[in-house]
């Protein structure tokens, strides 16, 4: 068993990743979130993340990867991957468990909240590291096979696991990348200061748009290979309609009315303003008062 952990900050995102496919995917198990729709898991997921609003990175995403030739039943995977958690200090805390079932390979993701059910953060020190061993471990425990054996190709599964992780990077980055970007061009910008090429391929000898790969180290993806949404035509209405959405943003916005500024008025002129500005009810009062003084004025005098 091979362990490569990704920490992030979308948990829709993950959520969409991981579960939106139910063809190749089947959620395991889950603690603190409903299973049986992804984008509930991640309201879920952020419910609790709410706890410590400051923190940005606060999702665990762990890839557990196993020998195509293994025969592994839900219940023992599920069960090693709780342990898994544990073993990793990742406890108290929600936590779902898929398998994915690929033509290459067989393998698990685990997605867990950095934020505990107290508001508490879990620390993620060195956690890339120790997920490693950890998965060491849980092999020799579980008689998984190792790669002790010349017919076992290490090298092999840590390059499924790697593609796999590298091809989630790409769908987490496109996806928070492309709602700051008016275009395309904006998009490949974005991507490549993360590292990610933006390859196009155009029809025949035409400059027509046909397709759109990513390429990040040495794995280079379809879109639609990473996303359905990302495949060039879905890229390019998502794009239009985000500039769509600006522009009647802008025309429904209110224009700010000032008030005229009155400068350089005669004395008389500034009086006037003056007195009008008082409240009308303190004139109204000094009035009053006025003709109270009157009366008592007048009621003066000798009674018999």
């Amino acid at each position: 068993m091979i362990s490569k952990v990704v920490i992030g900050s979308s948990f829709s995102g993950v959520c969409k990743y991981v579960c939106s496919n139910q063809t190749r995917s089947k959620v395991l198990d889950v603690e603190g979130v409903r299973g049986h729709d992804y984008k509930l898991m991640a309201s879920d997921f952020e419910e609790q993340r709410a706890l410590r609003p400051s923190l940005n990175k606060v999702v665990f995403h762990a890839i557990l990867s196993f020998y195509s030739s293994e025969k592994i039943d839900d219940e023992k995977m599920a069960k090693i991957a709780r342990e898994y958690l544990e073993k990793l200090g990742i406890t108290n805390t929600q936590f779902a468990i898929t398998k994915h079932i690929d033509k290459e390979h067989l393998h698990l993701h685990v997605i867990a909240n950095l934020v505990n059910n107290q508001g508490q953060t879990i620390k993620d020190n060195w956690i890339g590291l120790k997920g490693k061993k950890v998965a060491q471990q849980l092999t020799k425990k579980y008689e998984l096979k190792e790669a002790v054996n010349k017919n076992l190709s290490l090298t092999h599964l840590e390059k499924l696991n790697e593609k796999d992780s590298i091809k989630y990077s790409i769908y987490q980055a496109v996806s928070s990348t492309i709602c700051q970007c008016k275009n395309l061009d904006d998009l490949k910008d974005q991507l490549q200061k993360q590292g990610i090429e933006t390859l196009y391929k155009y029809k025949g000898q035409t400059s027509e748009l046909q397709g759109i790969s990513f390429k990040l180290g040495d794995y280079k993806y379809k879109g639609s290979e990473v996303d359905r949404n990302f495949s060039i035509k879905n890229l390019q209405r998502t794009l239009q309609q985000q500039q769509a959405k600006q522009v009647q943003q802008k025309v429904a916005a209110p224009s700010i009315i000032r008030p005229p500024k009155y400068e350089g008025l005669p004395l008389k002129q500034s009086d006037l303003i003056k007195e009008l500005a008082e409240p009308e009810v303190n004139r109204e009062q000094g009035h009053n008062q006025f003709l109270i003084k009157k009366r008592k004025k007048k009621s003066k005098g000798f009674r018999l």
